[in-house]
């Protein structure tokens, strides 16, 4: 037998061909109904449905005495009495109504149902009767939020509404985005990554471990949406300062597709995270009874890129050229070779290397509006020599050859690496990593980082090294003796890997620092002024960055597109960020930031001929805006 209860959900009994041929008419009736193939395309109605299945399909109300203790109906299938040791199938074919409505995430507004969908949809006594807006709905979320005094408890709480109600989170995460971003992304978001086995609850995406090697397009083909535009996908093997995750790095790749929504727009159902899991060497998550992912050391070289490589032509395969794969927190050694390898061959963005690079480019760009002078005209020295060291390193560079026309090689010179041997010399090549190598100058030996700055003399110094309290008080002394205004930048994440805090920086340099951080810091008072610092988070570029690409159609990620992403956002610093020494633009208006960033990318994009959607709209920054996803609820007829 067969009936549709008000949920819209399809339920089966009998026996047989007869059932199944009855559940197939049943379920055929839904799916045109759904796909407005009747109705005149009004979309589904459980009425007509019914009248369709009434041949085949008997109300639960006629099972007569057939039911169960409780006044429930026959258990037909035994489901209810069924052991571990029985196999049953659960199968339905549901519809947004009712029951089923109120438990789907795309679709659920909670108490904002008006009277008239609370009829049409069957929501009657499953709702209180009050009926409240989506701002009083935000409103009492962050009254809510504001009452757990640890931060990964809102974590987690937040991790709940997305779960539950989707355009909520978002409109919650857009409106309040200074004050949430530190707690869905950095640097809450890397205690959640160390505790994910414990507060996981459902998965938020794809899980790709050795296992599944030889079956990658069967697991993509599991997830439920076709159009998949982003994917950010880790390995968790260096997540943030934190080091080996292993499966528990998924916390940042669904952090970081919840900022491509928020921030840039790129609509939800468009956004994959996944991650590759081929082990980790953390003895302490090995040993966690909590932990989620595979109990073995990490799988390397051939088996590692084999696998990644069946990943990345299974990803092409299943959604075609134009999907942006972001890689995130891969150790340096793989992360550099994936991006060379796939970058002429798949449209692939490393956020650690590029994205990181992009935004610190911008800072500098901005900074230079209160110390005067070009690229060339400064001295960079950096203290770390990985991802993000080399990775701002090269794009400075860039961009000084792109000024002065010189050769790459020479703008290079103007900037200094130290590592954890001292400072990137000639002499160490042959020890040296490649990516390391173009930034080994001819130079004696030197072996700590103060040192390096009195014989270098930088005027702009970047920390990207993920060990805390490395800029003393002696280094930021160095610097300002013997710069007025001294660019410091402490990039690394989370705050408690920061090379100094806001308040050193500016105490020690008695005010002339000009300082940002990677973490988020508050605003400090010295001598009777207020000095701002400004958070190069590279929240400011990925997502525009991101739909910028998306926009266009791009098929392949050219660097001269991250040096129009750091035009962009070093244009949105305005005289009165610059002179509280904020030298990126507030984060509230972060959505206006994006669509400027994604106008500019797109507009590269056309330039270089890596394009496809085509005609190129005549004006990029409306049409970015109007391709931007609104987390406003909708009516439902």
């Amino acid at each position: 037998m067969l009936s549709l209860n008000r949920s819209g959900f399809l339920r089966g009994g009998g026996t047989g061909d007869k059932w199944r041929s009855q559940r197939r008419r049943a379920a055929a009736a839904v799916v045109r109904c759904c796909s407005g193939g009747e109705g005149n395309g009004r979309g589904f109605s459980i009425e007509s449905t019914m009248k369709e299945m009434k041949a085949d399909a008997a109300s639960v109300l006629d099972l007569g005495s057939k039911s169960a203790v409780g006044g429930g109906v026959e258990d037909v299938y035994g489901e209810d009495r069924a052991t571990e040791d029985q196999l049953i199938t659960p199968w339905s074919v549901s519809v947004a109504s009712g029951y089923s409505l109120l438990r789907d995430p795309h679709y659920n507004k909670g108490l904002a149902f008006s009277q008239k969908e609370r009829d049409s949809h069957y929501l009657r006594g499953l709702l209180p009767p009050a009926s409240t807006s989506q701002e009083l709905q935000i409103k009492k979320l962050m009254h809510n939020l504001r009452q757990y005094e640890v931060p990964l408890q809102r974590y987690v709480a937040m991790m709940d509404l997305q779960e539950r109600n989707e355009r909520l989170f978002y409109k919650l995460l857009v409106d309040h985005v200074e004050e949430l971003l530190p707690i869905v992304y950095t640097p809450t978001v890397g205690e959640a990554c160390q505790k994910y086995g414990c507060i996981f609850r459902r998965p938020q995406g794809l899980y790709i471990s050795l296992k599944e090697k030889g079956k990658i397009l069967e697991v993509l083909k599991n997830w439920p949406e076709r159009s998949i535009q982003v994917i950010v996908v880790t390995d968790g093997e260096r997540i943030l300062g934190l080091g080996d995750l292993g499966c528990q790095g998924m916390g940042i790749p669904v952090g970081k597709l919840s900022l491509y929504t928020a921030l840039g727009g790129i609509r939800p159902s468009a956004c994959l995270p996944i991650t590759i899991d081929v082990g980790t060497n953390n003895e302490q998550l090995l040993k966690d009874e909590f932990y989620i992912g595979l109990r073995q050391k990490r799988a390397t070289g051939q088996e590692y890129k084999e696998l990644l490589h069946e990943f990345m032509y299974a990803v092409k395969q299943n959604y075609g050229e134009k999907v942006l794969i972001q890689f995130e927190d891969f150790a340096n050694h793989n992360a550099f070779e994936l991006l060379a390898k796939y970058r002429t061959t798949h449209l692939v963005f490393n956020d650690d290397i590029q994205g990181t690079a992009s935004v610190a480019l911008a800072g500098v760009v901005a900074a230079l509006k209160l110390v005067g002078g070009t690229l060339a005209e400064h001295t960079f020295l950096f203290l770390g020599a990985g991802e993000a060291g080399t990775g701002i390193a090269e794009l400075i560079a860039l961009e000084m050859a792109k000024q002065t026309k010189a050769p790459l090689e020479e703008t290079r010179k103007k900037i200094w690496l130290v590592d954890s041997k001292g400072l990137i010399i000639s002499s160490r090549v042959g020890s040296l990593q490649n990516f390391k190598r173009p930034w080994a100058h001819e130079h004696e030996h030197v072996d700590n980082l103060l040192d390096a700055i009195k014989i270098i003399k930088p005027t702009i110094l970047i920390g990207s090294s993920g060990v805390g309290k490395t800029f003393t008080k002696e280094v930021v002394e160095a610097m300002t003796s013997f710069s007025e205004r001294p660019i410091i930048l402490a990039l690394s994440n989370p705050t408690s890997q920061s090379e100094c805090t806001a308040e050193e920086a500016y105490t020690w340099s008695k005010g002339r620092a000009i300082f940002a951080s990677g973490s988020p810091f508050e605003p400090v008072e010295h001598n009777g002024k207020l000095f701002v610092p400004g958070q190069a988070n590279n929240a400011y570029i990925f997502p525009g960055f991101g739909l910028g690409l998306v926009i266009s159609g791009a098929i392949r990620v050219h660097d001269d597109m991250l040096l129009a992403a750091s035009e962009a956002l070093a244009q949105q610093v305005t005289p009165e960020n610059l002179s509280k020494g904020l030298i990126y633009p507030p984060f509230k208006h972060i959505r206006k930031i994006s669509a400027e960033i994604a106008a500019n990318v797109a507009a590269k994009a056309y330039e270089l001929g890596l394009a496809t959607r085509l005609p190129r709209p005549p004006d990029l920054l409306k049409y970015a805006e109007s391709c931007m996803y609104s987390p406003l609820y909708r009516s439902y007829r």
